[in-house]
């Protein structure tokens, strides 16, 4: 992408992370309590936070994120009710230091695996759980290995539509703002589909054997707060970006 070897890609926020460090804060555990913190907040200023700083990494982020969905927890073992039930649990989390960061502060064990891997990962025990939206969690059949889903709504994760600088602004203006216009437009779309998707899917998955828990995300905040989890990564974000989170979710650490 930076190189211009291909000009149009879309990545999660939490693995662009590894180039742009503030774009993984859409993902901070238990921050947003509802789609509509979610959108007011990247649409409007901490998105545009973010969206700066990828512009100075020689990315373009267009103005509307997709949405990839609220992440949940599953497990072969037992239900998650409460953070005590993560207290050495072996779970599979992507390459990205938040996940590991969170997990950590449950008193979890994570594990980084890449996906393609996490099927007989979990297939084969090496870990008891992992955690996705429920749409990936359907489209890879995680449910043949695993048996319980916990509706725990952890962290949201979406991706930004990128291009590179160089490449997009050699389009004549005109072009700029028909691709910028329809790309937002369906970034939209996205946002309809995956909702309707995962509204859909808890009904879909217990028939194929999975058994279902709502949680309290009270008790999963209390416990980051109290492991000084939103205090360390307030320091990684900085103030800035944080005082904007906390402006749209409320005060966190």
């Amino acid at each position: 992408m930076r190189s211009g070897a291909i000009e149009f890609f879309t990545l999660s926020g939490l693995i662009l992370s590894t180039l742009v460090p503030v774009a993984s804060i859409n993902g901070i555990g238990f921050a947003f309590k509802s789609y509509d913190q979610v959108w007011l907040a990247m649409d409007g200023s901490l998105g545009a936070h973010v969206r700066a700083a990828i512009d100075k990494a020689g990315l373009h982020a267009f103005e509307q994120m997709w949405d990839n969905g609220y992440r949940q927890m599953t497990s072969s073992v037992k239900p998650i009710n409460t953070p005590d039930d993560l207290k050495g649990f072996k779970i599979r989390v992507p390459v990205s230091p938040l996940w590991t960061s969170m997990f950590r502060a449950f008193g979890a064990s994570p594990a980084s695996i890449n996906f393609s891997e996490v099927y007989s990962a979990l297939q084969t025990k090496v870990v008891e759980g992992q955690e996705n939206p429920l749409s990936v969690i359907d489209i890879a059949k995680l449910y043949e290995v695993q048996k319980y889903c916990s509706i725990t709504n952890h962290m949201w994760d979406g991706f930004w539509f990128l291009a590179n600088t160089a490449a997009y602004k050699k389009l004549p203006n005109d072009l700029q703002e028909i691709v910028a216009k329809n790309l937002n437009a369906a970034a939209l779309k996205d946002r309809d589909d995956i909702r309707k998707l995962n509204e859909s899917l808890q009904g879909q998955l217990t028939q194929k054997g999975m058994v279902f828990n709502n949680t309290d995300a009270e008790l999963f905040r209390a416990a980051l707060r109290k492991a000084g989890f939103y205090d360390e990564w307030k320091q990684k974000f900085g103030a800035e970006a944080w005082k904007l989170l906390e402006s749209h979710v409320g005060a966190l650490s």
